[in-house]
């Protein structure tokens, strides 16, 4: 996988843009922003603006830095072997951190706005992405559902990371749609009752479905 530094300014510029937004507003912030909401929605704890300094490079920045070097430290190179694929990827979750960051800006400047609820519609926007993605996945390291069962076994990899891509988009949109709908002190719960589920049932089902190739082979 070839650097290009004309292939990676526009994935750079989206990376860079909560940091050129925050510049910018900068004066207009409050001096205590808002870093934790109740499960009722409500602010109840405040942090120094500057916090938001370290976000923007957390966030977007550290993101797109750690996705150029992980080809770089791929021992058997199945990311290189990704080619596109991984650049898709890369684009995905770099303009969702950057999203994400300038939301969070946005709210920490109009705080009368800010609501948690927005901030899972955004996740479940990814989980979508990510489960349309997942199924044109291939065996590696870093990104997917990494077992040991689908590590060892092409067809296991493939067989779970179909199921897994089916139930991220359908989380995904559940996530979205009852984001909107469901109270604010349900949301919580709600949100990380799906994501356990479609995080916890594909190791489950890479496990055994493991087995049952392998007795299918003796």
């Amino acid at each position: 996988m070839n650097f290009s530094i004309k292939k990676q300014l526009p994935i750079l510029g989206i990376a860079l843009l909560p940091s050129l937004y925050l510049s910018f507003i900068w004066s207009e912030l409050p001096e205590s922003v808002p870093i934790h909401w109740n499960l009722e929605g409500e602010i109840d704890n405040w942090g120094s603006r500057y916090i938001l300094i370290g976000l923007v490079f957390l966030m977007p920045i550290l993101t797109y830095i750690l996705m150029l070097v992980v080809p770089k430290i791929d021992p058997k190179k199945r990311i290189e072997a990704m080619g596109g694929k991984y650049d898709q990827f890369k684009f995905i979750v770099v303009s969702f951190m950057s999203i994400l960051s300038v939301f969070i800006i946005y709210i920490s400047k109009n705080q009368k706005l800010s609501s948690p609820s927005f901030i899972l519609v955004l996740v479940g926007i990814l989980f979508l992405f990510m489960g349309n993605y997942f199924k044109v996945l291939k065996p590696n390291y870093f990104i997917g559902i990494k077992t040991p069962w689908t590590l060892e076994n092409e067809e296991v990899w493939k067989l779970t990371h179909l199921l897994a891509g089916k139930m991220w988009v359908i989380g995904g949109i559940a996530i979205v749609i009852f984001s909107l709908i469901l109270p604010e002190n349900i949301n919580f719960y709600f949100f990380m009752s799906i994501t356990a589920i479609i995080s916890i049932v594909p190791i489950v089902y890479s496990y055994i479905i493991y087995k049952k190739l392998k007795n299918q082979n003796q």
